[in-house]
């Protein structure tokens, strides 16, 4: 059996600063878009992933691994944006077998409204508290880290 590699004090002030912050942005950002637009961050980055996406679709399983989501936990959220008529599922036109998801004109409207907002609250929360130096360090740093977790579904490669 290996011994335990524990954490030298400057690893351990790194890791509850990076705890700290995954627990605490997402609920911050959904409470502001929740007071926003009654919508949560999940549902902004559907809705976001989609409207960078050719012609607004995506097929649901690329959406999936887009948004980190599962197929059942995506099922059901765009359920929820097609009755809010942001989003419509379809048969791909390309594959039978395949379900799209497309961002209706609407949603993209609403996602143009909201995103000011959006990333103002995010500007205010991470960027105007850092340097361009830190900022260039935060994503050299968090695509390191990302890359191991799940290299398969990093985006920004």
């Amino acid at each position: 059996m290996t011994e335990t590699r524990w954490l030298s004090p400057e690893e351990r002030e790194c890791w509850l600063a990076l705890m700290a912050v995954s627990m605490q942005l997402p609920s911050l950002l959904d409470s502001d878009l929740h007071r926003q637009a009654r919508i949560t961050l999940f549902d902004y980055n559907v809705l976001a992933m989609l409207s960078e996406a050719d012609d607004h679709l995506l097929p649901m399983s690329e959406l999936a691994g887009r948004t980190n989501s599962s197929l059942s936990r995506l099922s059901h959220v765009v359920k929820k944006l097609e009755g809010r008529g942001w989003v419509e599922r379809s048969q791909s036109p390309v594959d039978a077998r395949v379900t799209v998801a497309h961002l209706r004109d609407a949603g993209m409207e609403m996602l143009v409204g909201l995103a000011p907002e959006h990333v103002g609250s995010v500007r205010r929360m991470i960027f105007d508290g850092l340097t361009d130096e830190d900022v260039a360090d935060l994503a050299r740093i968090g695509r390191k880290v990302v890359a191991r977790m799940d290299p398969e579904h990093w985006i920004f490669r």
